[in-house]
C-alpha cells in the first residue's frame, strides 16, 4: 500500500473536512490541524536564525495556557528552511495532539491519557513501506547535518546548536530481537561537527543501559534519530515507561490506531513512517567529549561535562523539510505541555496498582521534580507511604524529588485547594519526611555532588487513626445549592 502526504504544509491549509482529526501521521498533517482551530501562528517576514528563532519560541508560552505553534519560511541565509516550534507548547496543542477538542482542561487531558493507556495499551505498530522520510538521502562523505537542517543556538549561553526533539531509537545489545526492549526516547544532542554529536544519557534512561551493555561487549551502539515526528510519538517518547515496555505500543493506544513505522535503512531500528529527517549511526563505544552548557528545562544552564559521541553515517530526509525544535529556558515552555500527561499518567498507574487509595497524580512541574498527589487513607502514617513510594517509581527515582500528598477531596491540579491544604493541614513536627542522599536526574541545579539529593515528602492530608493530631472534626462543605448556581453564573457569563 502506498501512502501519501502532502509535501508542503501550504496543501494543507485550505478547508479540512474530517470526523476525527486523529490519528495523524506526520507533522504537517498535525500543523495543519493547529492551523484549522487558529492554533498555528505563521511568521512570514525575514527573521534571523539567532536570536529571532528562540526569541519567538521563547515568547510563545508568555501568550498564556493557550499559545499556539510557530511556523517560519523566511529565515536570513537558509533558502529553503522551514521551522516549527512550541508545537506541543500549550494545552490547546497537547489536546489536539490526542484527538481532543482544544478546551479540554489539563486535568482531564491526564485522565482521559491515563484511560487510553489502561483500557486500549498494546496496540501492535503498522509496518509500512515508502516512508516519508526516504526521498533523499546523503550517505558516507556526502552526510553533513548543516546541508539538512537550518541550526541554531536555543539559548545565548548555550554551548553550540543542539537536536533536542527527536525520537532517538536505539535496542537492547543483549537481546536485539526483543521489539519491547527497543527504547524511543527524547534525548538532547549537540552538533559537534558535519557527522558528529553529542548524546545525553541520563542514568536512569534506557538509552544509557542499552549503551552500557554495548561497551561491555566492547560495541558500537547502532542509533536512529527521527526528527520532525507526528505529535504523539514526541509524547510517548518523553514518557518514562518500563525497560521492556514499547512506546509505539503506547503510541497506538494515546492515537487510537497502529502507529506507523519503518526499517531504517543502516542500522534496520523501527523509526517513524512519516518523520521529517532520520539520521543514522553509531554511539562510538568508549569515546567521550566535552559537552554543554545547555539551557535545561530546570530553568537553569547545565554546565559542560564529558559525554558520548554519536557519529552519523546516513541522512534520510523529505525534500523541504520542516526542522521542529523545542525551546527550554525558565518554565512554563513548551516541554512542560509536552511531558505534562506523560509524565503524571505512569506514576498513576504504578502507584494506582498497588495502591487503590490514589485518586490523581499532578506532576506537571519541571518534569515531576515536584510531584502532587491525592489519596483516601488506610489508616495513619499512610500518606507518607504513598509519597516514598512515588520516589521508586521508574521515572520517581531520578526526578520527584519534593512530593506533596493530599486528601482525596483535594484537586491536585487546583493549586488554591493544594495551598489551602499545606497551609492547614500541614505540622511541620511531623508532617515533613526528609530523604538524605537519594538519587535525583543530575540535572537539578540543587543536587549537591550532581545526582544527589535530600527529597522531602509533605504530608498535607487530614490525620485519621491512629494518627489523632489536630482538630479536623467540622470541616466547612460547600452548600447544597452552590453546584445549581455555579453552572448559573457559568451561563450567564458566557452570555456576555
Amino acid at each position: 500500500m502506498v501512502h501519501s502526504s502532502p509535501t508542503s504544509l501550504a496543501e494543507l491549509t485550505g478547508p479540512i473536512e474530517r470526523k476525527r482529526p486523529m490519528p495523524y501521521d506526520d507533522l504537517r498533517s498535525y500543523l495543519a490541524e493547529l492551523d484549522r482551530h487558529g492554533q498555528l501562528l505563521r511568521i512570514t517576514e525575514e527573521v534571523a536564525a539567532e536570536p529571532d528563532l528562540a526569541a519567538a519560541a521563547n515568547a510563545a508560552p508568555r501568550l498564556g495556557d493557550n499559545a499556539p505553534a510557530l511556523f517560519f519560511d523566511n529565515v536570513t541565509g537558509f533558502t529553503d528552511a522551514k521551522v516549527a516550534l512550541n508545537v506541543h507548547g500549550s494545552w490547546p496543542n497537547h489536546a489536539l495532539a490526542l484527538g481532543l477538542p482544544p478546551a479540554t482542561g489539563a486535568k482531564e487531558q491526564v485522565e482521559e491519557f491515563s484511560r487510553r493507556w489502561r483500557e486500549s495499551f498494546p496496540v501492535e505498530p503498522e509496518r509500512r513501506s515508502d516512508p516519508l522520510w526516504a526521498q533523499e538521502s546523503l550517505d558516507g562523505g556526502e552526510v553533513d547535518l548543516f546541508k539538512v537542517l537550518p541550526l541554531f543556538r536555543l539559548n545565548d549561553g548555550d554551548g553550540g546548536f543542539y537536536l533536542d526533539k527527536a525520537a532517538v531509537v536505539t535496542r537492547d545489545p543483549e537481546d536485539p530481537e526483543n521489539f519491547d526492549k527497543q527504547n524511543v526516547g527524547v534525548y538532547r544532542m549537540q552538533v559537534k561537527g558535519r557527522n558528529r554529536l553529542n548524546l545525553l544519557p541520563v542514568p536512569v534512561h534506557d538509552v544509557a543501559i542499552h549503551l552500557r551493555k554495548a561497551e561491555e561487549r566492547g560495541e558500537d551502539l547502532p542509533i536512529a534519530i527521527a526528527l520532525g515526528n507526528e505529535p504523539v510519538i514526541s509524547i510517548v517518547a518523553s514518557t518514562p515507561l518500563g525497560y521492556d515496555t514499547s512506546e509505539y505500543h503506547l503510541a497506538g493506544a494515546l492515537r487510537g490506531a497502529p502507529a506507523p513505522i519503518a526499517t531504517a535503512p543502516l542500522t534496520g531500528l523501527d523509526v517513524p513512517w512519516g518523520s521529517e529527517v532520520v539520521l543514522e549511526g553509531v554511539v562510538e563505544a568508549h569515546t567521550r567529549e566535552a559537552e554543554g552548557p545547555f539551557g535545561e528545562f530546570t530553568g537553569h544552564y547545565s554546565g559542560g561535562r564529558s559525554m558520548p559521541v554519536v557519529r552519523i553515517d546516513k541522512i534520510s530526509y523529505r525534500r523541504s523539510p520542516i526542522f521542529e525544535s523545542l525551546y527550554l529556558g525558565m518554565p512554563r515552555t513548551e516541554i512542560d505541555y509536552m511531558v505534562a500527561a506523560s509524565t503524571c499518567a505512569p506514576i498513576y498507574q504504578q502507584l494506582k496498582a498497588e495502591f487503590p487509595e490514589v485518586q490523581a497524580v499532578n506532576a506537571t512541574y519541571t518534569h515531576g521534580l515536584l510531584a502532587i498527589i491525592s489519596t483516601k487513607k488506610r489508616l495513619g502514617g499512610f500518606a507518607k507511604v504513598i509519597g516514598t513510594r512515588a520516589m521508586s517509581t521508574p521515572h520517581g527515582l531520578g526526578y520527584c524529588k519534593i512530593v506533596i500528598v493530599v486528601d482525596e477531596d483535594v484537586d491536585p491540579f487546583d493549586l488554591p485547594q493544594v495551598m489551602w491544604a499545606l497551609s492547614t493541614k500541614v505540622n511541620p513536627a511531623g508532617d515533613l519526611v526528609t530523604l538524605p542522599n537519594f538519587p535525583v536526574v543530575g540535572l537539578d541545579p540543587g543536587s549537591d555532588p550532581a545526582g544527589i539529593t535530600h527529597k522531602l515528602v509533605i504530608d498535607a492530608t487530614t490525620p485519621v487513626a491512629p494518627d489523632d493530631r489536630g482538630r479536623y472534626g467540622q470541616p466547612v462543605t460547600d452548600l447544597p445549592e452552590m453546584a445549581e448556581w455555579a453552572a448559573k453564573l457559568h451561563a450567564l457569563r458566557a452570555a456576555v
